[in-house]
């Protein structure tokens, strides 16, 4: 069981960096399972200090921000970028390179 703590507190402590942060966020998101970005966003906000300080910088309800982010949890997107917002990060849209789509007919 210690090296799961250790993993813990190692992962906790790099993602009190921003940029850290935003990478593990992004890789999250890469996995396209919703499941596992609120995790990310979990372990984020312990980072940080935990839910009920993200409820306090974010301006959102402890009970409704705990059940966004639970494992079934379903954020809005106003909602998404208030917590990125007190995490000192921000939502953003990027191109796929070379999709399909991205050519005009």
């Amino acid at each position: 069981m210690k090296k799961t703590r250790d993993y813990q507190e190692t992962l906790v402590k790099g993602l009190k960096d921003p940029l850290e942060a935003a990478e593990y966020l992004n890789a999250a998101l890469e996995q396209g399972d919703q499941e596992m970005f609120l995790v990310a966003l979990r372990n984020v906000a312990a980072a940080r200090g935990g839910l009920s300080r993200l409820s306090r910088t974010a301006r959102l309800n402890r009970s409704n921000l705990h059940r966004m982010l639970s494992k079934h949890g379903n954020p809005e997107v106003k909602t998404l970028a208030e917590i990125l917002h007190s995490f000192g990060l921000r939502l953003a849209v990027f191109a796929e390179k070379a999709h399909p789509l991205s050519r005009a007919a």
